[in-house]
């Protein structure tokens, strides 16, 4: 080998891409003036594609593995630069190496609860998020669709779109699929499969395909939530009759360890009392809750007040108005009758009595007299 040979192999370039990243999805090829020698050594890893870019134009994709760079394996860009019988120069163009891995663990989720119909709880709002893992799947489509000429392209770049698609996605699914909301969390994995199948179509434009899509949760909000925890609470009490004697029970035994002798015994009755008190205070509670609503019914009749009078010494009654006011216009009654009906501290002269002194102002009407003329308009 003579020493021009020599000179030229270390000439020879290696084209390559080790990513120590996490998130970059498409990184390009720093080289100084975009120039690339004849025979240069392009080596693709697994996970990676290389493409070729010629004054904007999209040219050659390389797959895994170690190429050498000729006319040869370079049949698009050979015709765009017109190269009719091989190059030996150096030649100008643009290497992106896209990365074909998945990402995982890219999170997605409603950033507002989503209004929809349930067959027992009615309209609600629920809010849903998970995970789900992407990857390129056309690198062509992708650099043409979303890269451009990006140098570093990541993955921050392209996620909130993405779940903007998921989560559109995921409430048309969850809607459609008509599962019951006490029931989502039985179907996550059937709606993580309705999800992904119907993001493939929008992600495939990106040329951008779902290779795993979890739904983790399902949510009501906050309210509805202490709402079914009550709910639960009472199905899980059961027997309200035993639940009483269990509570009242515990108040007893409660209070006998807390203090002993006479004073232990009155805080046991307590604590009894006390157990008691709540069972059937939740007893009724739960029993009204349980009762269908009652039917409209007239309200009581009011109730006439009844007195008593001291007439000659002995006592008579129950008089009513009425009676009082006969007993006034047959003279056995006068305004110092004393009167006395429940809730009087003392007998009280009946003309003292506010309830009922119209009675004793008017004079008393005269048996078979006609009534009193009424008065000209």
């Amino acid at each position: 080998m003579g020493l021009f040979d020599a000179f030229k192999n270390e000439l020879i370039d290696i084209i390559e891409w080790l990513d120590n990243s996490n998130d970059t999805l498409v990184y390009r090829f720093q080289r100084h003036d975009n120039e690339i020698k004849n025979g240069a050594q392009l080596i693709v890893r697994e996970g990676q594609v290389a493409v070729f870019i010629r004054e904007g134009q999209l040219a050659d994709v390389f797959k895994p593995g170690t190429h050498a760079l000729t006319t040869q394996n370079l049949p698009v860009l050979s015709t765009l630069a017109g190269w009719k019988y091989g190059f030996d120069s150096p030649f100008k163009a643009e290497v992106y190496f896209v990365s074909t891995r998945q990402f995982t663990d890219q999170g997605w989720g409603t950033r507002n609860p989503v209004m929809m119909r349930d067959a027992e709880f009615g309209a609600v709002r629920i809010r849903a998020f998970g995970t789900y893992a992407f990857r390129v799947s056309e690198a062509s489509e992708f650099m043409r669709e979303i890269v451009g000429t990006d140098g570093q392209f990541t993955t921050d770049e392209i996620t909130d779109q993405l779940r903007s698609i998921l989560v559109s996605q995921a409430t048309d699914a969850i809607a459609e699929s008509k599962i019951a909301i006490l029931d989502l969390a039985a179907n996550y994995n059937e709606l993580g499969e309705a999800i992904a199948e119907k993001v493939t179509a929008e992600f495939a434009g990106f040329g951008l395909a779902v290779s795993k899509l979890v739904v983790e949760n399902v949510s009501l909000p906050e309210e509805v939530e202490q709402a079914l925890d009550k709910r639960s609470s009472m199905n899980v009490l059961g027997n309200m009759q035993q639940y009483q004697q269990f509570q009242a029970a515990n108040a007893m035994e409660a209070a006998a360890e807390n203090s002993g002798g006479a004073g232990g015994m009155m805080g046991a009755g307590l604590g009894a009392g006390m157990g008691i008190g709540m069972g059937q205070a939740m007893a009724g509670t739960m029993g009204q809750a349980a009762a269908p609503p009652p039917q409209a019914a007239p309200p009581p009749l009011p109730q006439t007040a009844v007195w008593f009078a001291a007439i000659n010494g002995a006592q008579v009654g129950p008089l009513d108005a009425a009676g009082i006011q006969q007993q006034l216009a047959a003279g056995q009654i006068s305004p110092a009758t004393l009167l006395w009906k429940n809730g009087m501290a003392a007998w009280t002269p009946g003309q003292q009595i506010p309830e009922l002194a119209a009675l004793f102002a008017a004079p008393p009407p005269i048996p078979g007299a006609p009534p009193p003329i009424p008065p000209s308009a």
